[in-house]
Parts: structure tokens; C-alpha cells; sequence
């Protein structure tokens, strides 16, 4: 036993000197961070003109490199006979989204007289909508594609703010990437040299549709199993369902 403090201090203060710190061999440990979002994968596009809208989505909903599902159908929904609604990202915050829309939609009936919002009202809506979650926002990118008032189709990509511009066409999702280059070129034809915007048929624009979704298939693992077609005119809509690859 050391009696004298000063003996005992400098005992001490030596063996501190000597004292090494040693950590794990794994290093140190990592928290996992946890995020309340996720993006279920899968692709949905449109393309407009005149007279008619084109709105296509895939069937494979995913989550963690694996397929949930192959007949998922909730990437399209129908607002009004003639408005449709396509989304990508998370399934649940779409989901919300469109019932959101939907009750929207029903109160503003009920509020004139049982008359439908016209598409460019519900484009403004979906805006307002985003942008009222924008601190926490719903993680879906949308489109909203349908025929306006001069019965023409008209098309609104959205970020998940609500930032907003209407266009001829639009894609969303994971395999967007791929189809909306296609489009560029073949649509707008920006990077032309003295080449005006093309102006589609209903059936050139479905067949493109066909075509981008079959090369998107082929390139992203999330896209794939069948892609539904919903096509909007003047006299109604009809539908149609294209097979992909199911690898």
C-alpha cells in the first residue's frame, strides 16, 4: 500500500503514461438509420394530343429487391371519366394520394350541383395538395393526364411538391430514365435542328408506348410483367394490356 499522496500520484500518473485505449476489432458499431419512406419501384408514362390521352403503367410492385406482387394495379387511377391520375414511388403514399383526390373530387360535386372538375382544375388540386405536405411530403411523382375542355388531351408531371407544368407527355418512376429521352427525340425533337414538334396519332402514340415499355423492361429490373394502357377520347375510355417480361 502507497501511504504518501505524493507516492501515490506519481505512481499513478505513471501508469495513465502507459495506459492505452483499445477498441474492437470491429471498429465502431454503426447505428442503422431508419427512413419512413420507401420506392416501390415500377414505371408509368402518358402522352397527349389531339383528342385523345394515353396513360400506361406496369404491373410489378417491389420492395427490397423482391416482387411483391405482378398484377398491381395502383399505379393508375381514374378521378373522373375523363382525368386519370399515375403515380410512382411509395404504394402507400399513392394510395393516400388518391383517396385524398377522391373525396376532393366528391365534395367539389357536391358543392356544384353534381358537375365533374375539369382536368386542369384537378391538376391545380393535386398542386395544392403536394404543396400542403411539403414538410412531410407524400413520396409520389405524378402525372395527371386527361382531355380539357376543347377536348384535347393535356398532360401535368409533378415533383413531390407539387411543382407542375403542362406538357404533351410525362413518365414517371424507375425506368422514367430510359422513356422520357425516347420521347424527347421522337416528340418534342429538341435536340433537332429545325425539326418541329412532332404531332402523333392516337395510334402512333400507342405504339411508342408499347415500344418504350418493352426496351424499359429489358433495362430495369423493376419494370416488367405487363403494362395496362388506359386511352382517353372524346367518346370515352377503353382499355388495353400489353405482356412484358416477367424476369
Amino acid at each position: 500500500m502507497i501511504e504518501d499522496h505524493c507516492e501515490y500520484q506519481r505512481y499513478y500518473s505513471k501508469k495513465l503514461e502507459n495506459s492505452t485505449l483499445t477498441l474492437p476489432r470491429g471498429g465502431r458499431k454503426q447505428d442503422n438509420e431508419w427512413s419512413p419512406y420507401t420506392d416501390n419501384g415500377g414505371t408509368a408514362a402518358a402522352i397527349s394530343g389531339k383528342g385523345y390521352v394515353i396513360i400506361a403503367g406496369d404491373t410489378r410492385l417491389n420492395g427490397d429487391f423482391c416482387i411483391n406482387t405482378r398484377h398491381d394495379e395502383s399505379k393508375l387511377f381514374q378521378l373522373t371519366p375523363k382525368t386519370f391520375l399515375a403515380s410512382g414511388g411509395m404504394q402507400a403514399d399513392r394510395l393516400q394520394l388518391q383517396q385524398v383526390l377522391k373525396y376532393q373530387v366528391e365534395w367539389y360535386k357536391y358543392n356544384n350541383g353534381g358537375q365533374t372538375p375539369s382536368t386542369p382544375a384537378i391538376a391545380q388540386l393535386l398542386s395544392t395538395v403536394l404543396y400542403r405536405r411539403r414538410s412531410f411530403p407524400y413520396y409520389t411523382f405524378n402525372i395527371i393526364g386527361g382531355i380539357d375542355e376543347h377536348g384535347n388531351g393535356v398532360c401535368y408531371s409533378y415533383d413531390a411538391v407539387g411543382c407542375t407544368e403542362p406538357l404533351n407527355y410525362g413518365t414517371t418512376g424507375t425506368a422514367s430514365s430510359f422513356i422520357e429521352p425516347l420521347m424527347d427525340c421522337l416528340i418534342r425533337r429538341s435536340n433537332m435542328v429545325s425539326q418541329a414538334p412532332a404531332e402523333l396519332t392516337k395510334e402512333e402514340a400507342l405504339v411508342m408506348l408499347k415500344n418504350a415499355f418493352t426496351g424499359a423492361a429489358e433495362r430495369d429490373i423493376f419494370t416488367g410483367d405487363a403494362v395496362r394502357f388506359y386511352i382517353l377520347t372524346r367518346d370515352g375510355c377503353t382499355t388495353e394490356v400489353l405482356p412484358l417480361r416477367k424476369d
